[in-house]
């Protein structure tokens, strides 16, 4: 008969009576979790929709089973529900997870890349939904994760229902509900600014959905607690493990013992290819944070002298922010055979306007053609203040033929003397500081670039004797296997104008015109 409550053993009976007449007055007398399937299969009387029969699977022998067993048997068994309304086979860990959640109050999973974490969160919704009243709430660390990935997700899967399913779902921006039913789901961005938007919901089967969990602050998980005091309700956690502290991380550590916890790797998933793994092994090593988050769907091992944290740089992705009202600023770090590469980022305040565009085995008058093509290309009211050109070795003929050329180019040579001299050992060390304070404010944003991200987030520093610190150089990179942090280089480059600024000196540079700030929004 499959697995369900023993508090909800309803008679066949009381069920058929409801069906046969669910237009009537007859209604079962006991709690009515399964009446959205009966209200939704009267609607589209056997096959349901088409191809239901085809897609089932009884797993007793005997197939001739009531129209309420079946009821029944969708109602708990989740694996179920997917095969046979959905039209789809869960990989292995994805039964473990949906019967997990059937079972426990709280489950926990961290997993790698692309197994197909979206695909599980959207089954469990609408199985949930679908066969209980009940109350759901998605939340995730960024509108785009919300709205374009997990409940584009959702939509999908709904739209591969029987058609007597499918009709009792209406679908908004951020709500599904049930026709007829007291259920729903809800979709609310996690913003520690606004935690109160997750508060007011209360329902007897309450269930929390957060995805990528490292990302979403503590303070979101403490508005969750509150509202799960409730009996009865559940809460499923699922993301990349890239912190190493808060209440996802504490979920498989102090925790633990209160958490139905999951582990998933690339191996364990057949979606994700062997050329991805042994990719990442070649890029980033099989000891590396990178590969063991990414891969093995494990929490980084601790570590001090990482510079920027994984966690504050993806929480930038794609945030919503207020962009400030200046003029951008470009980044340029030239390279010109061999393996490293020229980087040309775009920042504007607190947006990286795109991903940060890098080419290679250029020459240099090739890569002034590009920067001025890319110059020329952008509008006038949205063309950079000040391109900033690390200068030294061949980076300075390409900053004096830019200026040449009439842009604003700069000279930044990172190795002489920061502005703030007493806290760092060059000029380099001070940008890559200023960058991870821009990360840390946690107003800016940018897009996702995950080679970007991984420059950003595998650099190392140590503080010196003299109590400077250093970041690490690219020659130390190299010999710890990674590539040279190129794009990572032109973004910080960027913040070359703050450090100046700070140091009271922008003639010593080698600008050879004047800088404007001021509101020129006039100029047509």
């Amino acid at each position: 008969m499959g697995y369900y409550p023993s508090s909800h053993r309803y008679p066949s009976c009381l069920y058929l009576s409801y069906f046969d007449e669910y237009l009537g007055t007859a209604r079962c007398p006991c709690e009515t979790d399964l009446h959205l399937f009966c209200r939704g299969f009267a609607l589209y009387p056997p096959p349901w929709g088409g191809d239901f029969n085809v897609k089932y699977r009884m797993h007793q022998k005997n197939s001739a089973k009531s129209t309420a067993d079946i009821l029944l048997q969708l109602h708990g068994d989740p694996v179920l529900f997917v095969q046979s309304c959905l039209g789809a086979e869960p990989q292995e860990w994805q039964k473990q997870a949906l019967n997990a959640v059937r079972d426990d109050p709280r489950v926990a999973v961290k997993s790698s890349h692309g197994v197909g974490k979206s695909a599980l969160l959207s089954w469990v919704i609408l199985w949930y939904m679908i066969t209980r009243s009940c109350r759901i709430v998605c939340t995730a660390n960024s509108a785009n994760q919300l709205n374009q990935v997990l409940w584009a997700e959702i939509q999908k899967w709904a739209r591969k229902m029987p058609k007597g399913l499918q009709s009792q779902l209406e679908i908004t921006s951020d709500k599904i509900t049930v026709k007829g039913v007291d259920s729903s789901c809800h979709a609310r961005v996690s913003r520690k600014e606004n935690p109160e938007a997750l508060q007011g919901f209360h329902h007897e089967r309450l269930l929390f959905v957060i995805d990528e969990c490292s990302g979403v602050d503590d303070v979101i998980f403490e508005v969750a607690q509150g509202a799960l005091s409730t009996e009865g309700s559940k809460i499923l956690m699922v993301g990349n493990p890239t912190r190493n502290t808060g209440y996802f991380y504490d979920a498989f550590h102090k925790s633990a013992h209160r958490w139905n916890k999951m582990t998933v790797s690339c191996y364990d998933s057949p979606y994700v290819s062997e050329d991805f793994i042994e990719e990442m092994k070649s890029q980033y090593g099989e000891d590396s944070n990178i590969f063991r988050i990414r891969a093995l769907g494990e929490f980084g091992e601790d570590s001090n002298d990482t510079l920027i944290g994984r966690h504050i740089v993806e929480s930038a992705i794609s945030r919503e922010v207020d962009a400030m009202n200046i003029s951008p600023i470009w980044g340029l770090d030239v390279a010109q055979y061999g393996n490293d590469r020229c980087g040309l980022a775009k920042r504007q305040g607190n947006v990286l306007l795109e991903p940060v565009k890098s080419w290679q085995g250029k020459d240099l008058m090739e890569t002034v053609g590009f920067v001025l093509t890319e110059y020329e290309a952008t509008s006038f009211m949205e063309r950079p203040v000040e391109i900033c050109v690390d200068s030294i070795g061949i980076g300075a003929g390409v900053c004096s033929r830019l200026q040449e050329l009439g842009l604003p180019a700069r000279a930044i040579n990172v190795a002489e003397s920061p502005s703030l001299g007493a806290r760092y050992q060059r000029l380099r060390d001070e940008l890559w500081f200023k960058c991870r304070e821009w990360f840390e404010a946690r107003d800016c944003s940018m897009p996702d670039q995950e080679e970007l991200i991984n420059e950003l987030t595998a650099l190392r520093f140590k503080i010196l004797s003299s109590g400077k610190f250093k970041a690490e150089g690219k020659d130390e990179m190299k010999k710890r296997g990674l590539r040279s942090p190129d794009l990572a280089d032109a973004f910080i480059l960027t913040f070359a104008s703050q450090a100046m600024k700070a140091a009271g000196s922008v003639d010593h540079y080698s600008f050879s015109g004047d800088l404007e700030y001021g509101n020129s929004s006039w100029i047509v």
